[in-house]
């Protein structure tokens, strides 16, 4: 029999996942004939603060075991809403409800969601297809070049391959002063490899002057860090990047400063200009003060990041405005900026800061830090806005990480499938193809010891310091990370290579998921496996923007939990993509007799040969295939 209802199917929803402001959507379910409702089913729907609209379904075919009923939804309003089907029988009423993510059924569940974005909403295609590469400044490339006017309090190193600082103070602060000199310089002299690599555009963590090692206490928005180098060489850097077809996203920092700062300065270094020597500062506005000087709202309770108000027009002006902090630096050639806690930046600063950066360019993009679900995501108390069309073009894809690290170690393929349909669903389709994908970044273990090492939740600084994978650890958790590669570049959106990942760069949390990239000691294989994969991407068009689809019982009795499989659509083509997250060889027969709606079968990568998919351990095949009644 077939299913009540399922929001994936095009059968029962007739576009799939989020819509377009006055685009038309068809709701179908599926009633056993015997149902017999009293009156027509209806599509209950609502918007979070506005009352529920009652659409009445009408019977548009009876089919072998049900009757289906239909009905149309004009979709006028951008916002996040939420449905479920009713109908009444033997004097009973019934509610047809969310299971198993996508499900209608009878019995108790969750809410279905559409998302309606705005009809002018969409994205840049610099970033579609593309691949991007997360550079920790401080420790990606150091040049050698003398930098002038560094600021006192900094530990300089020479030992590039050394262990972070991470000891506190006798005051329990950890101060981050220690630098390892990477420098703009440095990451100019790399935009050769990292082309070799793939990559088409570069994210940096913060890059304004800051008296920690990390800068996102920024002292100064409008000057680069001294040890980086110049606003102008900056600038150079991001011609030479152009040159090369690799665009520059920076990291903006908006809700907190340092206070260690011109804005708020309060050890003295800039004078007296600022919040915390006089309330007659320009910047005195910026902050919450709840005792003068010494009491004040901080990021986090942590008194060196003192929060700014974004609101605050002055503070907006500064960030916002035609002269201001954001127009600045993609005056020197920066594409747009990667939001720092964006759920706690807040809706009003948000669609100033997106209107300032698109009226500069409307291929400049703003992606935001979130870490759940950003179509539905609620931060203090307030149901937050973010993709539909006035504020973020993406998101860093966190949840898409969490699938992809379970499912590799080990966990149900239906589990990876339900979190990437669940965000593609809730999505705009403009957001999904510029979503920032990763298996690690700055702020988390690296990929190659979460799969390969022990795990280090429960464990201290001083145990992850030192903390090396073994030889065995190593080989494991590098084909495994393979595996979390291949997942990561061919799903939708946009693969992000933390900067050494590819060179087998390990590190535990924070700082040691710091450490400088191994140059001269990389893993050349890694390097060159992660180089393909972006030969790959680059070659097929369907990785731009080619929507997803999971196949499952392709082969039962050969392991099926180890491979998945998964097609990315094509206007002309679709390309079928294979993973394989074991040490065996998977072999899948008949393919032809499991994609019956495709032919033309045709291998890209991989074996393919006599209507069979070899699939090698930890490794990955990908099969274009032409859809029957295509021409």
């Amino acid at each position: 029999m077939k299913p009540i209802y399922d929001s994936w199917d095009l059968d029962y929803k007739s576009i799939f996942g989020a819509v377009k402001q006055n685009e038309k959507v068809r709701f179908t379910i599926r009633l056993p004939k015997n149902t017999n409702p009293e009156y027509p089913p209806v599509v209950v729907l609502f918007r979070t603060g506005f009352k529920e609209r009652f659409i009445s379904m009408n019977e548009i075919e009876e089919e072998d075991d049900c009757i289906a009923y239909s009905a149309w939804y004009d979709a006028k309003y951008s916002d996040v809403h939420y449905y479920y089907f009713s109908y009444k029988a033997d004097g009973r009423r019934y509610y047809i409800k969310k299971v198993n993510c996508h499900e209608g059924s009878l019995d108790n569940g969750d809410l279905f969601q559409l998302t309606v974005y705005k009809k002018s909403y969409d994205t840049p295609d610099f970033l579609k297809g593309g691949v991007m590469y997360q550079i920790f400044p401080d420790r990606f490339c150091k040049s050698g070049k003398v930098h002038e006017n560094i600021p006192d309090g900094r530990v300089l190193r020479d030992d590039w391959n050394g262990t972070p600082y991470y000891k506190p103070d006798s005051n329990g602060h950890v101060w981050n002063n220690d630098y390892f000199g990477g420098d703009f310089a440095g990451i100019q002299s790399k935009l050769p490899y990292l082309k070799d690599l793939g990559v088409t555009c570069i994210y940096l963590n913060p890059i304004f002057e800051s008296h920690e090692n990390h800068r996102y206490n920024t002292a100064n928005y409008m000057k680069a860090d001294p040890l980086l180098g110049t606003n102008e060489e900056f600038a150079q850097l991001c011609e030479e990047a152009h040159k090369l077809g690799i665009a520059v996203i920076l990291d903006g920092v908006f809700s907190h400063t340092g206070a260690d700062s011109i804005y708020f300065n309060k050890f003295g270094r800039y004078g007296n200009s600022g919040a915390f020597q006089s309330k007659d500062s320009e910047y005195y506005d910026w902050y919450s003060f709840i005792n003068y000087p010494n009491e004040y709202e901080a990021w986090w309770g942590i008194d060196t990041l003192p929060n700014v108000i974004e609101n605050n027009e002055k503070y907006t002006n500064y960030i916002c405005g035609d002269g201001g902090v954001l127009k600045y630096w993609l005056s020197l050639g920066a594409d747009g900026y990667r939001l720092d806690v964006a759920d706690e930046l807040p809706d009003e600063f948000l669609n100033n800061l997106r209107k300032s950066v698109k009226n500069f360019g409307s291929d400049k993009i703003v992606i935001g830090e979130v870490w759940e679900d950003a179509s539905n995501k609620e931060s203090y108390g307030i149901k937050r806005r973010y993709l539909l069309g006035d504020q973020l073009d993406s998101v860093m894809n966190y949840p898409f990480r969490e699938a992809i690290i379970h499912y590799i170690k080990g966990g149900k393929p239906q589990d990876l499938i339900n979190s990437v349909m669940t965000i593609t669903e809730n999505y705009p389709k403009p957001t999904v193809d510029v979503l920032m994908n990763f298996v690690s970044t700055h702020d988390i273990e690296r990929a190659i010891n979460r799969l390969g090492g022990e795990h280090c939740d429960d464990k201290t600084k001083d145990w992850m310091a030192e903390r090396y994978l073994t030889a065995e650890q190593y080989s494991h958790g590098k084909n495994m990370l393979k595996s979390a590669m291949a997942l990561m570049f061919f799903l939708p959106g946009v693969p992000s290579i933390y900067y050494g990942d590819e060179a087998g760069l390990q590190g535990y949390k924070d700082p040691f998921n710091r450490r400088c990239y191994p140059w001269g000691n990389e893993d050349n294989e890694l390097i060159a496996y992660v180089s393909e994969l972006g030969r790959i991407r680059k070659e097929i068009p369907n990785m731009k923007d080619g929507r997803i689809y999971f196949a499952k019982g392709i082969n039962e009795n050969l392991h099926e939990d180890d491979v998945i499989v998964f097609t990315r659509s094509g206007a002309d083509k679709d390309c079928l993509v294979f993973v394989n997250r074991s040490d065996k060889r998977i072999v899948i027969e008949n393919l032809s007799g499991h994609f019956a709606k495709f032919a033309e079968f045709e291998s890209i990568h991989g074996e393919f040969k006599d209507d069979t998919v070899t699939v090698e351990p930890y490794g990955y095949t990908l099969v274009s295939a032409r859809y029957v009644d295509k021409h």
